[in-house]
């Protein structure tokens, strides 16, 4: 993780960039810091799921080689919207792979869910610079993900904005004077919510989070805790000290966003604002630095920073995300598969916030796939897994 960046092309000087979901909230905070910076730049291509006229307005402005929908009903739309720009445009699973594999000097993989695996995994192949935001990509195919970054030169960066935290925590030092890891969650909206509470707790509540700006699934997932959960599995790939060495507290002002403890004693932690365009300024600029429109921290302001521990009674998706990250191979890979079939059938109304959990130990209890080897394998088992998730929904 420490190669750096080329820092010019042979247009204008210009680095490369790509961005695989750019219609979502990282994309959208991306292409801000870009649009700010636009000498710096020169975007390659850009992907969304189905949302055809907000890609084709961004294919526009950055002046794009190939503008992609994963959604291939989305496409007659994007190409009657792109007609005349000699901009391609594109759909389907097979053409985000390909815009994947257009070579871009840097990659922002924020593509939520398993859809994101096979392109993120193209880039990787490319040997560049990987802005990573999808923690499914490293959460099932953890293995299968740190061993082609090796074998093609690839360099993971960490979008997300505890793992980039401990990114920043760890430069100048080596992994083998860590004592422990510390990765903080702001608790999501029910954090001080009675078990009664959580039982009733509704989609729309569940997506209001308090201090950040998300999609609805992540939100849920915050919500849960199995956003923390999912990132305490990637800090586990990412920055390998053991996972007893991982740790996690709630933390509900989301300033410090996470922390490095050394072996003399010494914690290094970062701090920063609720706006993700602070860690994709880090990834953007790296191993530099580059402005942000973002206000100084005030933290008189502020007024005090609180911690508390996690209760795993009431939240026990990190307990699940531990026990899966523990048991290594495809258990992490089933343990996110069937929260992404449970968070989607709460938002549905199918099933309550309290039985997302419930569902996901059910699937954990009863598939135990051999490791994969291979991204086939893992999608093989995601299917699967998603398979007997919905099988469990429906016999319910």
């Amino acid at each position: 993780m420490t190669k750096a960046p080329e820092q010019a092309c042979e247009h204008g000087g210009a680095r490369t960039i790509s961005v695989l979901g750019a219609t979502g909230s990282i994309g959208a905070s991306t292409l801000d810091l870009v649009r700010r910076n636009r000498a710096q730049w020169r975007v390659v291509a850009l992907t969304a799921n189905g949302n055809a006229a907000a890609l084709a307005a961004l294919a526009r402005e950055f002046e794009v080689e190939v503008a992609v929908v994963a959604d291939e009903a989305a496409l007659p739309e994007l190409r009657a919207a792109l007609a005349g720009t000699g901009i391609e445009a594109a759909g389907g699973a097979q053409a985000l792979v390909e815009a994947a594999a257009r070579g871009a000097q840097m990659t922002i993989a924020a593509i939520v869910g398993c859809a994101g695996l096979a392109p993120t995994m193209a880039a990787i192949e490319q040997g560049g610079l990987i802005g990573l935001a999808n923690k499914e990509a490293l959460v099932s195919a953890g293995e299968v993900m740190t061993a082609a970054v090796a074998r093609h030169g690839a360099t993971l960066l960490p979008v997300d904005s505890e793992h980039n935290a401990i990114f920043q925590c760890l430069q100048g030092n080596q992994l083998s004077q860590v004592r422990s890891i510390t990765l903080t969650a702001s608790g999501g909206p029910f954090r001080d919510w009675s078990a009664g509470q959580l039982a009733e707790a509704t989609p729309a509540q569940a997506i209001k989070h308090p201090n950040w700006d998300m999609g609805a699934k992540i939100s849920v997932d915050s919500a849960t805790m199995f956003n923390k959960g999912l990132e305490l599995i990637e800090a586990h790939y990412l920055f390998p000290v053991g996972l007893d060495a991982l740790r996690i507290i709630v933390h509900p002002q989301s300033i410090v966003h996470s922390m490095v403890e050394y072996r003399d004693g010494s914690t290094l932690a970062q701090l920063g604002p609720s706006d993700m365009r602070v860690p994709i300024a880090s990834v953007l600029a790296w191993p530099a630095r580059m402005d942000t429109p973002l206000a100084p921290l005030d933290l008189a302001a502020i007024g005090e920073l609180t911690f508390r521990a996690p209760d795993e009674e009431r939240f026990p998706a990190t307990r699940l995300a531990r026990e899966a990250a523990r048991a290594g191979g495809a258990i992490p890979a089933v343990l996110n598969a069937a929260n992404e079939v449970a968070v989607a059938a709460f938002l549905a109304g199918q099933i309550g916030f309290s039985r997302i959990a419930a569902e996901v130990e059910h699937v954990l209890e009863t598939y135990a796939p051999s490791a994969p080897t291979s991204l086939a394998d893992v999608l093989a088992v995601d299917a699967e897994a998603r398979r007997r998730a919905l099988g469990l929904l429906q016999a319910a």
